[in-house]
């Protein structure tokens, strides 16, 4: 994990984790906030998962462009645009990665239970799991703040979920709309570009931003602030890492490396 001393970026933090909560080590600021990026869509669509099981909303039913409901905002099968609110597709027919899709399912959270969404994953995820330092201002797609030990506490949380029922978890780290293809940001296009309820699905992806070792079950996030979360359920563990330098060339050279070397010390 101190093989992160050596990335050509400023700052950078990292932690491991079991389901039971068990951190098996650090490395870096774990205090420090970073601007999360697209890491901030699992955090949404957790809270989504929470607005369903309260029975604020259901994952079929209507919600942004025509025809569109949750479940294909969660999925990145809206028919939305990237960063604009125009559709380009009908619904369930392409995996749009869409940050805009994220901002729709925001509002219709906030409609559905009368509580500004930023409020509402307050209540529903943060202040929970006790990730004090972790907030959103501005989109559900992409301004979330957070710190490696926060991030920590929510990974711990979705491999033994105790705010969601365990069923909800395995739906959202399942494919939804398999055979989906798509275009995965930074890595070109996918065929199957799988895709759970707000996490990405590594499966057979090649180029990829987890390791080679890790399983085709691994699920997470990566965003273009630099920063991923992967939880691989095979090995039993999740990654965090956050850093202050923009996504690039040194990444998709940095990170597979990184993740191969924490699992293979897990392994060995």
């Amino acid at each position: 994990m101190a093989s992160i001393e050596n990335w050509p970026v400023p700052t950078a933090a990292a932690g491991v984790v079991r389901a039971d909560g068990t951190v098996l080590g650090t490395h870096g600021p774990v205090g420090h906030r970073f601007p999360l990026a697209s890491v901030t869509k699992p955090l949404a669509a957790y809270a989504a998962l929470v607005a369903y099981e309260e029975g604020a909303i259901e994952l079929d039913e209507l919600a942004g462009p025509p025809g569109a409901t949750v479940r294909h905002l969660l999925a990145h099968t809206s028919g939305l645009a990237f960063d604009e609110h125009r559709v380009t597709a009908p619904p369930g027919e392409r995996r749009l990665y869409s940050n805009a899709g994220f901002e729709q399912l925001g509002d219709h959270i906030a409609k559905a239970t009368d509580i500004p969404f930023a409020e509402y994953l307050r209540q529903a995820v943060l202040e929970p799991l006790e990730m004090t330092s972790t907030s959103l201002a501005g989109s559900p797609a992409k301004d979330g703040v957070s710190t490696v030990a926060d991030l920590l506490l929510f990974a711990a949380e979705v491999q033994m979920p105790r705010l969601l029922d365990p069923r909800t978890v395995a739906e959202a780290m399942s494919v939804q709309y398999p055979g989906t293809k798509g275009v995965l940001p930074g890595y070109g296009h996918q065929n199957p570009n799988d895709w759970g309820l707000g996490f990405e699905i590594r499966d057979s992806k090649s180029p990829h931003w987890t390791g080679s070792s890790s399983s085709p079950r691994t699920f997470g996030h990566f965003g273009q602030s630099g920063t991923f979360l992967w939880i691989d359920p095979d090995a039993g563990v999740a990654g965090v890492t956050l850093t202050d330098r923009a996504f690039g060339p040194w990444a998709i050279e940095a990170w597979p490396a990184f993740t191969d070397a924490v699992l293979a010390e897990l392994r060995g």
